[in-house]
């Protein structure tokens, strides 16, 4: 917090405020270091040799407060009550769009779908949503156990639905993916099952 508030500053600034030796300050900004959460950068002071500064890592900014889903929220609501239906219709389109184009890239048409379904899961997990693939009934349950536009979700539905869009055209034609289980219906994870169209 004082790093956060205050700006770089060296152990001995840090131990006089925390009240503890310069050593146990130490201590702890290399263990800090190791988790990537603090830097520092030599300094020249007035006498002696350059001391070493300690400033956050951009790694630390998780540490603090963001209001993130508060902020998407808020919009959300802001474009349905300035542009309505159509327009809101029109913001889940686009970033369909943009997924589309994003997956295709990424996800190799011509794999089987066993190959396919671990790409998206891949995806999926680089972008927070903790995703892995079971073998299920002769297909596949694709698993979602966080989800990080829950707050967005749960203001538009919309999000969902373009979920199953989005899967249905990066997985290719023949693929069947039905929802199996839903956070936004009170489940503890959503859940798909996919199996190849017969």
């Amino acid at each position: 917090k004082l790093l956060k508030t205050e700006g770089a500053m060296d152990s001995a600034s840090l131990a006089a405020r925390l009240s503890v030796t310069a050593m146990a300050v130490r201590q702890h900004l290399y263990a800090l270091q190791q988790e990537k959460l603090v830097s520092a950068e030599a300094r020249p002071v007035p006498l002696g040799r350059p001391a070493k500064f300690w400033h956050l890592t951009k790694e630390a900014e998780r540490l603090f407060p963001d209001a993130y889903a508060e902020l998407n929220a808020a919009l959300i609501t802001s474009v349905q009550d300035a542009f309505g239906a159509d327009g809101m219709a029109r913001l889940l389109d686009a970033r369909l769009a943009r997924q589309r184009t994003d997956y295709a890239s990424r996800i190799t048409p011509s794999a089987p779908l066993a190959t396919k379904v671990q790409q998206l899961a891949k995806i999926r997990a680089e972008e927070g949503y903790m995703a892995e693939v079971k073998r299920d009934r002769g297909g596949f349950l694709f698993v979602e156990n966080h989800c990080p536009i829950c707050a967005a979700a749960t203001v538009c539905q919309g999000f969902c639905a373009t979920e199953l869009d989005l899967f249905r055209s990066a997985l290719g034609p023949g693929v069947t993916v039905e929802r199996a289980e839903h956070i936004l219906s009170g489940d503890r994870r959503c859940a798909y099952r996919i199996t190849a169209s017969k």
